[in-house]
């Protein structure tokens, strides 16, 4: 299959382009393809006549979208159309990624597929547009993937890196880390997230539309902190801290793990969060993993 892999430099398209099962895949770089700009989706799936298309790009820090709600919505709701209408147009696969911030009431078991979407702030209003968008524009073509709490070997760059990264450099330094322990998520690690992708394109029984892919399991920030902490061997002190899930005016989902419900059923599932954790953390910082 000939896959043109948009986002390849990203953590998610990082991991896509490690764990190719054998595809052909394009993965132009930002400068040769750029979505913002007007016909770039319909020239570059035109020219590379993929058999699907994978999207791994967005516009995914919180905050920053609160700041720039026009820009948000330009990559994470039009390009996102665009795409779909491309692949459309030239009979591709079209599979592009959404968050788990489309969720936003109360709750206190995971959501599914079907439940109904309720964000809080622009990030997760965009997102859900941008769902929107892929399955209106290509009904028979689109799927939209569901995530949550993404880190991997490459990082976000938008972000300055990921989180698990971000509390081995806290920990390792022996910094008081306060963390959130009110928000509840299932955090996801993009190799198995990636592997899972490629596992549900290959499936027979693959239909358009919404599905949730993360590691099985769930916990708070604050103890996804404890266990990193506690799997690289550092000494420091976790605190724990309710924020009511807020972040200034910012307001975050409190509860937001996704049942990877239409998966199962297809027999697609992702390993258990600590187990996740455990073999990121082995891979990248074996010394550290190796005290006790």
């Amino acid at each position: 299959m000939k896959i043109l892999l948009i986002g390849a430099t990203g953590q998610l398209g990082g991991d896509l382009v490690r764990n190719n099962p054998g595809h052909e895949i394009i993965a132009p770089s930002r400068d040769s393809l750029d979505l913002i700009r007007p016909g770039e989706a319909a020239r570059a799936v035109q020219e590379s006549q993929p058999d699907a298309v994978i999207n791994c790009a967005a516009f995914h820090n919180v905050p920053k979208c609160e700041e720039e709600p026009e820009q948000a919505f330009r990559v994470n709701c039009v390009a996102i159309r665009d795409l779909a209408a491309a692949c459309d147009a030239n009979d591709a696969l079209f599979i592009t990624f959404s968050s788990d911030y489309v969720f936003g009431g109360k709750r206190s078991i995971p959501w599914r597929e079907d439940d109904c979407p309720a964000p809080l702030q622009i990030y997760g209003i965009s997102r859900l547009a941008g769902e929107n968008a892929a399955l209106a524009t290509a009904p028979e073509r689109a799927i939209v993937i569901r995530t949550c709490g993404l880190y991997g070997r490459a990082g976000a760059r938008s972000k300055g890196g990921n989180f698990v990264d971000g509390r081995v450099r806290d920990a390792l330094e022996g910094k008081r880390i306060e963390m959130a322990s009110e928000q509840i998520v299932a955090p996801t690690s993009t190799d198995d997230l990636s592997r899972a992708v490629f596992s549900l394109m290959a499936n027979p029984g693959l239909e358009p539309g919404l599905y949730h892919l993360v590691n099985e399991g769930q916990c708070s920030w604050y103890d996804f902190t404890r266990e990193i902490v506690k799997v690289v061997g550092a000494s420091c002190e976790v605190v724990p801290v309710d924020r009511g899930g807020r972040t200034g005016t910012l307001r975050r989902p409190l509860y937001s793990v996704l049942a990877n419900t239409k998966a199962r059923a297809l027999g697609v599932t992702l390993p258990h969060w600590q187990d996740a954790l455990a073999r990121y953390l082995r891979a990248k910082y074996p010394a550290s993993s190796q005290r006790k």
